[in-house]
């Protein structure tokens, strides 16, 4: 399969590929000449990321994005490094003056799985070693990495956070950053962080009191509760539900009936963000939050984190 023209069901070569068409044939001579033109300006390196799996679709002028962690699916060193080399790619060779860019798509190849959030075994380690420099190196990263996507990496375009799964952690807090989130039925989501004293230092705080009011915020951020994405669409942080399974589906109707009205939805989206701004520096200043707290954790806290980053590998495991 062309990763250019649309693998988006992660199967390899030899399988088929349901509901996902290859760019189809033009009858215009001078129509095929600017497809292939556009398609070969993508930028190779783009194509071949360690741990991100990247397909341009001329059709929809959609890049989609499907994550593809080597081990936990969580936003380990080398995951956050593939990340920032993604969006510097994307805002160097897309939008007006580039490669023609509507939609940005981020979903996971990991079975039942979006993301866990945080690499809890760094943390694990580098709060044995007391660095509280290298964790809020690490928190930094995230968040920057969040403010370029939360500012749509500077281009006219829509960002969809697509669900099948869990959607943990930081894997939640990233998603917070989309300009819409499609979520499939029987996914979940959740902030564990408090069960081994801990809070998310990732965003949450900043954009969930925007969304929902601190109220409503503490409830996610401190109750432990997992929650399904029934609950998540009615709070207004999922847009739209999909059936199980048809969520890249889901994802090409809403592109498809936001076409006429991409320019709109580009533009309320960047009306939200000057109503209710959120500077580096706020992002920056709970991270520090968060690396203090993270210093004060106890032995029983950090076996706690440890049991946790052993179950998700196992759960890994178990479905690979």
């Amino acid at each position: 399969m062309d990763r250019l023209s649309g693998d988006l069901d992660g199967r390899n070569d030899s399988g088929s590929v349901a509901d996902v068409s290859a760019i189809p044939l033009k009858s215009d001579a001078e129509l095929l000449l600017d497809q292939s033109g556009r398609r070969l300006a993508v930028p190779e390196k783009l194509l071949s990321l360690a741990e991100l799996d990247v397909l341009y679709d001329d059709d929809r002028q959609a890049l989609w994005t499907f994550m593809r962690p080597r081990g936990r699916p969580s936003f380990t060193p080398p995951m956050l490094a593939d990340f920032e080399q993604w969006q510097s790619l994307i805002s160097q060779n897309f939008g007006p003056d580039g490669v023609p860019l509507k939609y940005l798509v981020l979903g996971s190849r990991a079975k039942g799985v979006f993301c866990f959030g945080g690499d809890l075994e760094l943390f694990h380690h580098l709060i044995r070693q007391g660095d509280r420099e290298a964790l809020a190196a690490y928190g930094y990263r995230c968040v920057e990495i969040l403010n370029r996507n939360r500012h749509s990496l500077g281009l006219p375009i829509v960002t969809i956070g697509l669900v099948q799964g869990q959607a943990l952690g930081g894997g939640f807090e990233a998603l917070l950053s989309f300009d819409f989130i499609i979520a499939e039925r029987g996914s979940t989501f959740g902030l564990p962080e408090v069960t081994f004293g801990l809070f998310p230092g990732m965003g949450a705080h900043a954009i969930l009191s925007r969304k929902l009011g601190t109220a409503v915020s503490d409830r996610l951020i401190l109750s432990n509760e997992t929650f399904s994405a029934e609950d998540m669409y009615d709070l207004g942080l999922v847009h739209q539900l999909a059936p199980e399974g048809e969520g890249v589906a889901t994802v090409r109707e809403f592109m498809a009936k936001s076409d006429r009205r991409h320019a709109g939805l580009v533009n309320a989206r960047r009306a939200t963000r000057v109503a209710a701004p959120i500077e580096m520096a706020e992002f920056r200043q709970i991270v520090d939050l968060w690396a203090d707290a993270a210093l004060q954790l106890r032995e029983q806290d950090l076996k706690l984190m440890q049991r946790l980053a052993n179950a998700q590998t196992r759960l890994i495991a178990k479905a690979s």
